[in-house]
């Protein structure tokens, strides 16, 4: 019994994180997943108002960048820097830059014209603009 408690106060402060998709405010109020799908994967470059897109992703290795990309490209880690890799070598593409916490991605994303990332649904405050919880 105290084993089953520990591991469930080990894992209760991974299920409360809930991944959501934002915005400059100058960007649209709302996406669906396939258009962001589309972004972080190369397929489309604006945003649904016309704006110039900028995707913005965390670093290989986070928990919150394999809950995103599971639930919205719908790829594991592995088969999400194995599909960037052929698009960079076959001259198809350039993956999204990448910074090193959600703490920076809101940043950027808040004074970036056209900016999409995503961050955790608690660190969310007016300088961003959630436009999907996948």
């Amino acid at each position: 019994m105290r084993n089953l408690l520990l591991a469930l106060c080990m894992l209760a402060p991974f299920s409360y994180a809930e991944v959501v998709v934002i915005t400059n405010a100058s960007g649209p109020d709302a996406m669906d997943a396939n258009e962001v799908r589309d972004l972080f994967i190369g397929r489309s470059k604006t945003l649904p108002n016309g704006q110039p897109a900028d995707p913005i992703d965390l670093e290989t290795g986070q928990a919150l960048r394999e809950e995103f990309h599971s639930k919205v490209t719908g790829r594991s880690q592995a088969q999400y820097n194995a599909f960037w890799s052929k698009q960079v070598f076959t001259g198809k593409g350039q993956p999204p830059r990448t910074l090193n916490s959600a703490a920076a991605v809101k940043a950027s994303v808040a004074s970036t014209p056209g900016a999409v990332g995503y961050i955790d649904s608690s660190d969310v405050d007016d300088s961003v603009k959630v436009i999907l919880t996948p």
